[in-house]
This record gives C-alpha cells, sequence and structure tokens, in this order.
C-alpha cells in the first residue's frame, strides 16, 4: 500500500530502457532489484545509479566504439544485464539502455537499500556485514544479490533476474555529481552522470 492506494507490481520491460541513458539513469532510482535463486529471493531499492554514454563517453567501456567479448551485450537489445568482473575480485552489474538502436550504453547500478532476502544477502556477504554495508557499492551488492558472470546477458524482463517498477522518485530527492573512478577520462569525469537519493544512507560515496 503506497500512498493510501494499492500498486500493482509491474516488471519494467524494454520500453522502459529505450530512454534517453540519462532518463534511464534518474528513472531507475526507486525501482525494485529482484533476483530469484537457489538460496531464496532477495530484492533492494536502487538508490544509486550512474549512467554511460556510448562511444564519444571516454569513461564507458565502450568509449571509441571498442566492442570486445566483454561487453558485447551492450551493443545489443535494452534491458539486459552487463556484469563485468573488476580487480580479479568484484562484479559490477549494468543495464544496457539508451534511445539508439545498436548505441553501447549502460547503466551502473552502485548501490541498493535492501527490502527482503537480508538474511541471504549477509550470509553471501558475510555475517558479520551488516547495516548499510552490506549493499552500499556496487560489488557489495552484487555479492549480496548473488549477480555474477553467470547473469551476464540476461533478459532483466522476466524472472528470475529482474526490476520492478515503483513510484517515480522526485527531481527534489535526486543528487546529481561526477562519476566515481574515472579520472582517466578527461573531460568525462567531470560530467554529473551519477544520481543518488539524497540522505539514503545506502548510498556509496556522498
Amino acid at each position: 500500500m503506497l500512498g493510501g492506494s494499492t500498486f500493482t507490481i509491474m516488471i519494467l520491460q524494454e520500453s522502459f530502457y529505450q530512454q534517453d541513458i540519462i532518463t534511464v539513469s534518474k528513472d531507475l532510482l526507486g525501482k525494485i532489484l529482484v533476483h530469484q535463486s537457489r538460496e531464496g529471493t532477495t530484492t533492494g531499492r536502487i538508490v544509486e545509479t550512474e549512467a554511460y554514454r556510448g562511444p564519444e563517453d571516454q569513461a564507458a567501456h565502450s568509449s571509441g566504439g571498442r566492442r570486445t567479448i566483454r561487453n558485447e551485450v551492450m551493443f545489443g537489445q535494452k534491458g539486459r544485464a552487463y556484469v563485468y568482473f573488476i580487480y580479479g575480485l568484484y562484479y559490477c552489474f549494468n543495464v544496457t539502455a539508451g534511445n539508439v538502436p545498436g548505441k553501447p550504453e549502460a547503466v551502473l547500478i552502485r548501490a541498493l537499500e535492501p527490502m527482503a532476502g537480508e538474511e541471504i544477502m549477509a550470509k553471501r556477504r558475510g555475517q558479520q556485514v551488516k547495516g548499510a554495508n552490506l549493499t552500499n557499492g556496487p560489488s557489495k551488492m552484487c555479492m549480496a544479490m548473488g549477480i555474477s558472470k553467470a547473469q551476464n546477458k540476461t533478459d532483466l524482463t522476466a524472472a528470475p533476474l529482474y526490476i520492478e517498477e515503483a513510484p517515480l522518485v522526485s527531481q527534489e530527492e535526486i543528487v546529481e555529481t561526477t562519476r566515481i573512478g574515472v579520472d582517466y577520462s578527461g573531460e568525462w569525469k567531470n560530467k554529473s552522470w551519477r544520481f543518488y537519493i539524497h540522505n539514503n544512507r545506502f548510498v556509496s560515496v556522498k
């Protein structure tokens, strides 16, 4: 029950992801990421995202039109999972999106606010990990949600890994700032393409 009325659960479909990458990055805030696995179902509210605009964006994996086995999924349909390995240790979860067919753009999901399955999340992260530290970063949330390379290229418009509709977060609640860890990208490091929900304690960097 939200705002005194019943909210019908709906999975976001491909048309949602076929919008401008900045619009999708903002509109994903507040939406619900769901992963149904053998261990059980975990869900979390998306509270932080980053936009990567494609070939012209020197911070993007597809900068200059670079196409590799790793980023191949970015060149295909929108609304697919792009999961990659970093530092030889961790995974990051992205959603392919954008309003230009074939243009390799994606949204990095940086942080979640746990909603259900917290015991499963804690077991995956280590029982001593609690509170905001459970999912307040892209690799932390991947571990907690059981997302790995096995989920790369997954269609996010259907179970077992998908994103549910939820009321839009108002513009007044959205903080727009620079992306994390892209100092190598020249002028592109200054783009205010990281978005998060103001005062949410699960945001990775405030």
